[in-house]
């Protein structure tokens, strides 16, 4: 049986970033994550995800500009059947079930506990940094991360995993990052091979069409 191929995005920056998708990489050498990695496609033509894939020999796509168009010719141009957003930046366009780019087939991990840390303008420190300030107002005891399917909306699309992750001693934004970044890092390839390997999954339209294995649990403490 063909090993499902992904193409995972990730902006990172020009100076760094792309550690989650070289976590999945691995997970592959692994055997954690039954997949083929066809390549990583990042927003900076010469920033810290090129730096990764040069080093772990993997076929690098530039991302110049972001229309339906372009998605869909990379996504062609890949051989992928699945893409994971690891930190991607971009708003995603052109979904389309009628081509192999589409909301059943592109999922995103988010740094933070969705609906509420999401949307518009809430990726990676703002997200932590709002998180902290609501910690230290005492409106709440956790942070987390959380798996989905994506749609055109920012962070919108069924959630199919959710880690709450108890906060104790957090002293800024940064200690706050790391902390979650860690616990994508643990999850985020089993995570994945369930959905790539068809054990998660959904029609790409009605959230409640949402299929997870019998004895899973949505949502989980870490």
């Amino acid at each position: 049986m063909r090993k499902p191929k992904i193409l995972p995005f990730a902006s990172g920056t020009k100076d760094g970033g792309g550690s989650g998708f070289e976590v999945l990489f691995h997970a592959i050498e692994a055997g954690k994550l039954n997949a083929e990695m066809v390549g990583v496609v990042s927003n900076h033509a010469h920033g810290g995800v090129r730096e990764r894939a040069d080093r772990l020999g993997i076929p690098f796509y530039f991302m110049a500009s972001f229309e339906a168009e372009d998605y869909q010719k990379i996504a062609l141009e890949s051989g992928a059947n699945f893409f994971p957003l690891s930190g991607w930046l971009k708003k995603i366009k052109g979904l389309d079930l009628n081509t192999i780019f589409n909301s059943k087939t592109v999922f995103n991990i988010h740094p933070g506990l969705l609906p509420t840390f999401g949307g518009f303008g809430m990726y990676g420190h703002h997200v932590h940094e709002a998180v902290f300030t609501a910690y230290q107002a005492g409106k709440l005891s956790c942070s987390g991360i959380t798996m989905h399917f994506v749609d055109e909306e920012f962070d919108h699309g069924p959630t199919f995993f959710q880690l709450k992750i108890f906060l104790s001693g957090i002293k800024n934004p940064e200690q706050l990052g790391s902390l979650v970044n860690s616990y994508e890092h643990r999850y985020q390839a089993n995570i994945t091979d369930l959905v790539v390997n068809g054990q998660i999954s959904w029609d790409g339209k009605n959230p409640n069409s949402l299929i997870v294995p019998a004895d899973y649990q949505i949502s989980q403490w870490a």
